[in-house]
């Protein structure tokens, strides 16, 4: 299905054509299917609301795809989808949302066998807000097997692919396509279709990820940090951990010591009122980030 969007009076170039995601499994025709490849795992969930700790999976969905060293993707797999009912009545907003009902959800489970399994079988596991989904994930099947994560939100530099803003719905739609979003199913298909999506250098987005993922990074957390930098902090990209009430943002090695000097002259030096001497700054990989 192609929906076409016009300015009112618009001539054919200010004219965008919209194709409808439609995914099919199998190979796809690109890349090097004979060489060597990677399994990917993409994943999206639906759940009672945002919180962490109080929330909990209402909907599952993946699927697995593979890619060779040149970050194209060579086959596509089918997609999994499972419901799962919280044991109360779903709140007015997320029915609205999601469009799923109590009794869409009456009875059934999650299996988790199932889902540990094909966890197993990946190489790599991706979501589009991961620091979301996975601690959900996790939550939800604490035995599953570890694997590598990359967010497909923040480990790919939309603004360098000539992209405007991060949500899902909309990189797609600048992408040439649309999906019905908030449907999990619908969202992880609407990721792969993006990662298939070449940048201005003309490779495709999921080598950025897959590079991204595998590099180590920094998580420092501006620890004692006064009141008074919190806006420095903000444009310096940092964000607001209203559980842990610290500032915190995630560098590469390459950007670890610029990082340092710019939080030691703005937040820590004299005069900067900060309750620290210094950050709290924690290695992470593709393992541990997100959780």
């Amino acid at each position: 299905m192609v929906v076409q969007i016009s300015a009112p009076d618009a001539g054919a170039q200010d004219t965008r054509l919209l194709t409808k995601i439609d995914l099919q499994p199998g190979v796809t025709g690109a890349g090097n299917l004979d060489g060597h490849t990677t399994t990917a795992l993409v994943i999206d969930v639906e759940t009672t609301g945002l919180c962490h700790e109080q929330d909990v999976i209402i909907e599952l969905a993946m699927r697995r795809f593979r890619y060779d060293d040149d970050g194209v993707i060579v086959e596509i797999g089918r997609c999994w989808t499972w419901r799962e009912d919280p044991g109360f009545p779903l709140p007015e907003e997320i029915i609205r949302l999601t469009g799923l009902t109590n009794a869409d959800l009456s009875g059934a489970s999650i299996d988790d066998a199932v889902v540990t399994k094909i966890v197993d079988e990946a190489d790599l596991l991706i979501a589009h807000h991961a620091r979301f989904d996975r601690p959900m994930l996790e939550k939800r099947l604490p035995h599953l097997p570890g694997r590598p994560w990359a967010c497909s939100c923040e480990g790919i530099d939309w603004a360098n692919a000539g992209f405007e803003g991060r949500s899902l719905g909309y990189l797609a739609m600048q992408a040439g396509w649309y999906f019905d979003g908030h449907r999990a199913a619908n969202d992880v298909d609407a990721v792969v279709q993006l990662l298939r999506h070449e940048g201005t250098d003309g490779i495709p987005l999921l080598h950025e990820l897959n590079e991204n993922a595998l590099a180590s990074s920094h998580l420092i957390e501006a620890v004692g940090a006064s009141f008074g930098v919190k806006d420095a902090l903000h444009l310096r990209g940092y964000r607001w951990n209203a559980t842990e009430k610290v500032w915190w943002r995630e560098v590469t090695d390459d950007d670890l010591l610029a990082e340092q000097a710019w939080l030691a002259r703005e937040v820590y030096a004299q005069g900067k009122m900060a309750r620290s001497m210094a950050p709290r700054i924690t290695h992470r990989n593709a393992l541990e980030r997100y959780r």
